[in-house]
């Protein structure tokens, strides 16, 4: 688990803007992390930023009214009197947002059939102007309209036409220098938060506070951080490799965090179908359908440059659905987009977003190809409309285009997709005042010297070290942490009450070496348990470590890596039944991993373990009915793990996957030694274990496991293939939720696990569903696999565990499926669950409900 102070950045940087494949793959117990950005940012407000004042952008917002309906006006025209370049058009609602660095003092709105008006404004300032317009009193020639097609569907028709020729993706190669500049923002700062005694001696902090033209919220930064790398792009095979070359990152210095700021994480392409935003397939206002989600209206035609353009409105036909709002300016003759504004519909179904506003330009590259010049997103993220929430903003800038022939393939050859320069982080100031696309404001030049300075604030040490307890479970105290908390204290029927205390080196106490041990007390049993290893961290990306452990204690076979183990407080508190089944194991466990490049790995590992019995289940010789004192086994496994393009955030010791949207593949090569320490059976293993979902838009992702694998040789059943039960009330997606502990055992088998997220596709269509933003889910599990005749004689079985067969010797597969209901109150998931084979065994049941948490967008 991660354990650095500063990885909360990295965390809501990659859930703002990232791609939805990575998110799907954070469970919540690593979503946690991300919890603690939202109140450390709060606290860096109390930061020692120098009190100067910078000048602000003048910024605009309302709305257009007609004088006497008081209806509001779509598709009017809003310009800056003295740059005519920079304007907006009024949206569906009548409502209009502009912002300029320039100085200017009048805007000009006009309509056709309205008087225009030219109206003052106060140069860098925030102002809410809503407008009343006159209809204008001119008589105007007769206009016969024709029935007809509507023209701007004409020209919808050309665009998806053309799209294959204007799509930069239709390329076989090109290249090109990015800039990213990225900004987050602490918003909704309202009095009471000012009045706060926190803040008593930082009142002055609040001079910075700014208004966004976007939402008309306050806002006040708190990180920012810019990036120039190039970019190349090979069609068949599609390959993306991108060299970081500068990255000023304002208080973090991760080279991690650097290639997460490059574009291949921001890339928004309008010439796609869906375009994937916080987890969603959100439908392109020029997809190839897109008359079945959006209404088009002609407004305006103009020359944009050189270049005579038409500009299309468009807007959602229905609610809730994953739609835009907005404009776009289409070349005449291209058809090629030159310049769009969209922005999420009021009611789409996602949570925590309350707006995505995205901007882009598109420039002719050698009077041939189009590119996108400029992109700009915006992202106001809030848990609640009263409470702090977020903006993130980002600006990319694209040039030096070099297309097929001219660019130099040599950076195809690398094994990893993103490169790091290693003085990425060190550029000096005259070379970012070179590289950049655009100079900074003094506004963001003041944001560096705010953040960096927040880890001088006493108070907010403290406070991170708070934080620090609640999302690691561990209390730092320099060279150690203790914990972690959520095991200090469980029971279960074998121990009784259990507590447990435990810890770890830190950083500080050694960059290369982690050192950690617990030991533990059931006053039931009235043993002591224990554990202690250490961790040589010699690289983290790629990885390359080695690990050495010992323990002692109970365990629960036949459970997935999911589950949470059985001295959780968690799962002491959610077992759905006493559970006697725990097995005290004592285990030497040794390993090395090496990382070839990122994303493929491969780990050799020695395990020697000795199983004692309990008297719920205990190991009697199938030939002479003694019991066994023990089970000792000696095994040497050789996995190999493929994440094609993984992504990670590290911290100093460990590091955190963000996944990836390709399939996640491992091969487990594992061989049983005989007479190694006491151990007693030779066996041969193999498993192939694959995890993968991928989007099915509009009908919301899919998500599959398969897992199979097979014993050679000779093995009693715990080191055969215990299926994985579940005997708690949480939903175990690893697991299969109907089965219990110890029910089936395998030494071949295959088993698949599939879900469909159907994202709210039918609920939507119902009012009160609609309403309550939930989201539909249905899946199924089952698993076929046989157990040889020798496997069988080796130990008599316990009663409640029998092969996956009939009574007849006949191989039979267990089901089970379930529909459910996710998104309840945006965290709770729902599950109704059937058992569809074995239904006559004893102490099991036919239907049950499970209940879990998930953070989805």
């Amino acid at each position: 688990m991660l354990c650095t102070k500063r990885n909360t950045w990295e965390l809501f940087i990659f859930i703002i803007f990232y791609r939805k494949e990575s998110f799907k793959n954070i469970n919540v117990k690593k979503f946690i992390h991300t919890i603690s950005f939202f109140i450390i940012s709060v606290f860096t407000l109390v930061s020692g930023i120098t009190n100067n004042a910078v000048a602000q952008d003048t910024k605009i917002k309302g709305k257009i009214l007609d004088k006497f309906s008081r209806e509001p006006i779509p598709f009017v025209n809003i310009v800056y009197q003295n740059k005519r370049n920079i304007g907006t058009i009024s949206d569906f609602n009548g409502e209009y947002f502009l912002e300029t660095k320039s100085p200017t003092d009048s805007i000009i709105i006009s309509y056709i059939g309205y008087k225009s008006q030219t109206i003052k404004v106060k140069k860098g300032q925030f102002q809410e102007m809503n407008i009343d317009l006159e209809s204008d009193d001119i008589k105007l020639d007769e206009i016969v309209v024709l029935p007809g097609e509507n023209p701007a569907h004409r020209i919808l028709k050309n665009i998806i036409d053309k799209k294959e020729q204007n799509n930069p993706d239709k390329l076989d190669m090109y290249s090109y220098e990015v800039y990213n500049k990225l900004e987050i923002d602490a918003n909704n700062i309202d009095e009471e938060f000012k009045k706060n005694k926190a803040f008593k001696h930082f009142q002055f902090i609040f001079d910075y506070i700014d208004t966004s033209a976007i939402t008309g919220k306050n806002f006040l930064p708190i990180f920012i951080s810019e990036t120039v790398s190039d970019y190349s792009y090979k069609k068949n095979p599609k390959v993306e490799k991108e060299i970081i070359k500068g990255n000023k990152i304002s208080g973090v210095a991760n080279e991690s965090v650097s290639q997460l700021m490059g574009q291949m994480y921001f890339k928004v392409n309008i010439y796609d179908n869906f375009i994937d935003a916080f987890g969603k397939g959100f439908v392109s206002p020029i997809a190839n359908f897109g008359r079945m989600y959006y209404k088009y209206y002609l407004v305006d035609s103009a020359l944009i440059g050189n270049q005579w353009c038409y500009q299309l409105s468009f807007k959602a036909r229905r609610k809730q659905e994953p739609t835009f709002t907005g404009d776009f300016w289409v070349h005449d003759t291209t058809f090629a987009i030159k310049k769009l504004q969209v922005r999420i519909a009021d009611d789409a179904n996602i949570n925590f977003i309350k707006d995505l506003v995205v901007n882009q330009e598109y420039e002719r590259v050698d009077n041939d190809v189009w590119m996108l010049s400029k992109d700009k997103i915006f992202v106001d993220f809030n848990l609640s409309d009263k409470k702090v929430g977020f903006f993130g903003r980002k600006f990319t800038s694209f040039k030096n285009f070099k297309f097929n022939n001219q660019v130099d393939q040599v950076v195809f050859n690398e094994m990893n997709n993103i490169l790091v320069d290693k003085n990425a982080t060190e550029k000096d100031d005259e070379y970012w005042d070179k590289s950049r696309h655009d100079s900074l404001s003094a506004k963001e030049k003041s944001i560096y010297a705010m953040v960096d300075s927040i880890k001088e604030v006493p108070m907010f040490k403290t406070f991170v070290e708070i934080v620090t307890l609640f999302i690691t479970g561990y209390k730092e105290f320099k060279y150690v942490e203790f914990g972690p908390y959520f095991k200090f204290y469980s029971f279960n029927p074998v121990e009784g009450h259990r507590v447990r205390i435990g810890g770890r080196t830190t950083y500080n106490f050694s960059k290369l070496l982690q050192l950690d041990a617990y030991t533990a007390y059931g006053f039931q049993d009235e043993k002591i348990k224990y554990g202690f290893g250490t961790k040589f961290i010699f690289n983290l990306a790629p990885l390359n470590e080695l690990r050495l452990f010992h323990k002692n204690d109970l365990e629960q076979m036949g459970i997935s890596e999911n589950a949470f183990m059985h001295d959780n407080i968690l799962a002491s508190a959610l077992s759905r039944s006493p559970n006697y089944k725990l097995n005290r194991i004592e285990e030497y466990l040794g390993y090395y991993e090496k990382e070839w490049f990122i994303g493929f790995s491969n780990r050799l590992m020695f395990s020697h373990r000795s199983i004692f019995p309990t008297d719920s289940v205990q190991f009697i010789n199938f030939g002479s009915n003694d019991t066994m004192l023990h089970l000792r086994s000696a095994e040497v496994t050789l996995r190999t793990r493929f994440a094609y393009q993984e992504k990670f955030v590290m911290g100093k010791q460990s590091r955190i996957s963000l996944g990836t949207k390709y399939p996640e593949i491992f091969v487990d090569f594992t061989a049983g030694i005989k007479d190694v320490i006491g151990s007693s059976y030779d066996y041969y293993k193999i498993r192939l274990n694959i995890r993968h979902y991928y989007n099915t838009y509009p009908l919301g992702y899919f998500r599959y496991v398969i897992d199979a694998g097979q014993v050679f040789g000779n093995a009693p059943y715990p080191f055969l293939e215990l299926h994985k039960g579940n005997e708690t009330y949480t939903f175990d997606e690893l697991a299969f939720n109907m089965m219990n502990y110890y029910e089936f055992v395998s030494d071949k088998y295959v088993s698949l696990y599939c879900e469909q997220h159907l994202e709210g596709f039918f609920l939507n269509r119902v009012p009160i569903f609609r309403k309550l933003k939930f989201r539909e889910v249905v899946s199924a599990k089952g698993v076929i696999g046989e157990l040889s005749p020798e496997n069988r004689k080796i130990l008599v079985y316990p009663n409640t565990l029998t092969a996956l067969e009939n009574e007849d010797g006949k191989l039979k597969p267990y089901l089970e499926a379930g529909v459910g209901v996710e998104n309840i109150l945006k965290i709770i998931r729902v599950d109704a669950l059937w058992r569809l084979a074995y239904l006559d065994r004893p102490n099991i049941a036919k239907f049950g409900i499970r209940v879990s948490l998930q953070i989805r967008f």
